[in-house]
């Protein structure tokens, strides 16, 4: 199965060659990319043409096989949607690439129904649904699926479709709002979450920290599996607050975890816990606090070295947060964090691990989310000034959804407009978002946000609604964007040549040819401060990007004589565990100006112990006077990518310690391909639409001249969005296409079995207190 999935990520690659297109596209602005034809509450970049995108099963207009599509695959040149049958309720699950360029998503909510309501057959216990008659969804708690992605053309094929059927392929445990992170081996640790909904994941008072009256799941399990699911203790000691929970694997093969305001280093095959010092003041930024996180850039200057860094997020007091049905407090008048803290888990002089406070946003933001682009920098997108992520129809202090100011969102102040951090400036000066567009969509729970092959950055999403609601304060959303960074400033981009598809861990060096049409200028200097990037975009969904990683690739050049540059690329640094393996994208960036991406896969293809091998040495970079490049403006008008020039005196990859071997992971079970065609060929639908296209419009051909018109920054208006009153409703507020379902409660509904005190004691009778008996914040 691996070979053949491999072969169709070759002819994927094939099929995906940029064209020569004119630059058409201003710096810094936003623009309208379509429709996605359902929500996008995950997202994921399959190839270099398709992001595929997944939506809670809800009342969706596009339909498939006679019901409410919750997945569509997007044309990235064309801005256009395609439907895709999804079997299971994808609601709020998580997702990881595979080592062979595959997707696998886990677990989900119960069937629903209309208006978010419990399916209409109903699961043993009366507490959840199996299936839903009318919107043909079966329950995904425990669903594992798989998706092959495909050039374009053959989605059609059933070997392009979903596989998605829990029967064969499925979890140990219920999961929803699990964690997924992939170790150095390609296997996959999937961690806690609930076992069925909730706000958050506790009752209250907190009497049962471990399963919450059995609604919390505190184990993790491992796909493919190495065993029975085992207990995490952190997931008891983060009770209640650790949905989602924050994971990056570290050089060691130990994972850093961060949840509540709890960290620790995890040791995935011993299940030993070291703790780390509490996120400072107390901020919350796993979900529904829904901070931004993301792994520094490793780069040649850090050494490799991990850094994790966390923005926004909620300080709410305990009492604040509620419990499984609501908060306790009117969420959407609190403000958000503004602050920043890094941490190293692993600092290489042995130094005790320590957050240190960095420059703050520049704005108080809840689920937003960072975006790694290929100049070293980090964009930041999406959220609320106000309040957290979820829905609800109520809060302790506002007892009717008639008199919630936002309908059933527990947010408010979306902050449109983007900002980009560079971890290489010095303090004061991280952040930056001058002449960029201020979006007039509202980007809450539910949104998303992805890094395209051209290095521009798909924005999508936005549901804070139990069911598809057009006429809600803040609606349902469909339309897509695109946010142009800076860089496309640039009249002229570099082409590289003999760009590889395959990358290893350590082995011989690459070379990859730029021609001299992708530049300007000195050829010394384009060359000193021309740099190499792998990114993977990560699998994204409420404001994180699960699996997104940025590594700069060691390198030297030499200049030719004719202008040309060839550059002479280490592989990848021999420890899996610094960028599992899997698909990523490789960039050549000059002066901080990005060529397209090529998807290339990273490792073995496989899931097991990665071969590596030991560090290249480099070539000396060699220097030549009075060598120009031809292309068309200057490439050297923004700054330079940190790290990225190489000498002759420095050409070595710079790389951390190797760790020691790691246990190998069981294969991929062998029936999963045989079921696949089985069971989708059942279930397929009639051919796709096709949808061929030029690709991006800020492309260019290997060896093109890439001529792009230059265009000046946009001015923007960062007062676009509405205050925080009610009277200025009808700025957000969409009139056509209302919803006309029932929507119910964000919590444990009554049922014939009777109210399920052990998920929530609060539904029929939750505590109601005066003004003066309230905590004050």
């Amino acid at each position: 199965m691996i070979s053949r999935q491999l072969s169709l990520l070759a002819l994927t690659l094939a099929a995906a060659a940029p064209t020569t297109l004119a630059q058409t596209h201003s710096p810094g602005s936003i623009e309208n990319a379509g429709d996605t034809l359902v929500s996008a509450m995950m997202m994921f970049l399959g190839t270099e043409e398709t992001v595929y995108i997944l939506d809670k099963a809800e009342g969706n207009a596009a339909q498939v096989d006679g019901h409410p599509a919750w997945g569509s695959a997007y044309n990235i040149a064309g801005r256009t949607a395609q439907t895709m049958e999804v079997v299971t309720n994808t609601f709020c699950a998580s997702g990881m690439h595979l080592p062979n360029g595959s997707y696998a998503t886990f677990g989900g909510n119960g069937a629903v129904s209309p208006g978010g309501n419990i399916g209409d057959v109903l699961a043993p216990g009366g507490y959840s649904a199996s299936y839903d008659t009318t919107y043909h969804d079966y329950s995904g708690s425990t669903s594992i699926r798989i998706l092959n992605p495909c050039a374009w053309s053959d989605l059609s094929n059933t070997e392009c479709q979903w596989f998605d059927n829990a029967t064969l392929l499925h979890m140990q445990k219920q999961r929803w709002y699990s964690a997924a992170e992939p170790l150095g081996d390609g296997s996959i640790a999937i961690i806690g979450g609930f076992v069925e909904g909730g706000y958050i994941n506790r009752n209250y008072p907190n009497v049962d920290p471990a399963t919450e009256g059995g609604a919390a799941e505190p184990t993790y399990e491992f796909y493919p599996s190495k065993g029975p699911a085992q207990t995490m203790q952190f997931l008891i000691q983060t009770s209640g607050l650790n949905a989602y929970a924050h994971t990056y694997m570290m050089p060691s093969g130990k994972m850093f975890v961060q949840a509540n305001v709890s960290t620790m280093l995890w040791d995935p095959l011993t299940n030993e816990e070291t703790a780390l010092p509490p996120m400072p003041d107390n901020i919350v930024r796993v979900y529904p606090g829904s901070g931004a996180a993301a792994m520094l850039p490793l780069t040649p200057a850090n050494n490799y070295t991990p850094t994790v860094m966390f923005c926004g997020g909620s300080d709410m007091p305990d009492y604040a947060w509620g419990n499984y049905s609501w908060p306790f407090i009117n969420t959407f008048y609190y403000p958000a964090s503004a602050k920043c803290h890094q941490i190293t888990p692993e600092p290489v002089d042995g130094s005790a691990p320590q957050y240190v406070e960095v420059d703050s946003m520049p704005d108080t933001r809840t689920m937003g989310q960072f975006i790694h682009l290929p100049n070293g920098k980090m964009l930041v997108v999406n959220g609320g000034k106000n309040g957290t992520a979820g829905y609800s129809k109520m809060t302790l202090e506002t007892p009717e959804l008639s008199q919630m100011p936002y309908g059933e969102s527990l947010a408010a102040g979306p902050v449109g407009k983007p900002a980009i951090f560079d971890p290489t400036a010095a303090s004061g000066s991280h952040w930056s978002n001058d002449g960029f567009d201020t979006s007039n969509i509202a980007r809450l729970y539910h949104s998303s946000a992805i890094l395209l092959p051209d290095a521009s950055v798909l924005i999508a999403g936005s549901n804070p609604n139990l069911d598809v609601n057009t006429s809600a304060f803040f609606p349902t959303q469909y339309q897509a964007e695109v946010f142009y960074p800076p860089y496309f400033s640039a009249s002229t981009r570099p082409t590289p040549q003999n760009v590889p598809t395959t990358l290893s861990y350590g082995g011989d060096a690459f070379d990859v040819l730029v021609p001299s049409s992708s530049y300007s200028g000195d050829a010394n200097s384009a060359a000193e401060n021309t740099s190499v990037w792998l990114i993977r975009p990560g699998w994204t969904t409420h404001g994180m990007n699960m699996g997104q990683r940025s590594m700069q690739l060691n390198n030297t050049f030499t200049v030719n004589q004719n202008g040309s540059i060839s550059l002479h690329v280490a592989q990848l640094p021999p420890n899996p565990n610094l960028f599992q393996p899997g698909p990523g994208l490789l960039f050549v960036t000059m002066s901080g100006i990005p060529s397209n991406g090529t998807m290339v896969l990273i490792g073995s293809g496989e899931i097991g112990t990665q071969p590596t091998a030991a560090v290249s040495t480099l070539p000396p970079s060699v220097r030549l006077n009075n060598v120009s490049g031809s292309g068309s403006g200057s490439a050297n008008s923004t700054s330079t990518a940190s790290g990225s020039a190489a000498s002759e005196s420095s050409s070595a990859s710079h790389t951390g310690a190797i760790v020691g071997g790691i246990v190998a992971a069981v294969a991929v079970v062998g029936i999963l391909g045989a079921a696949f065609g089985v069971y989708m060929a059942r279930r397929r639908r009639t051919a796709a639409q096709q949808n061929p296209g030029s690709m991006y419009a800020m492309s260019s051909a290997p060896g093109a001249g890439g001529a792009m018109a230059s265009r000046n920054l946009r001015d923007s208006d960062s007062s676009a969005f509405v205050p925080l009153q009610q009277d200025n409703k009808s700025t957000w507020d969409a009139t056509a296409n209302a919803s006309n379902v029932s929507l119910s409660p964000y919590h444990d509904d009554m049922r014939s079995a009777g109210p399920s005190g052990e998920f929530d004691p609060y539904y029929q009778n939750a505590p109601r207190q005066s003004t003066s008996q309230r905590p004050r914040y």
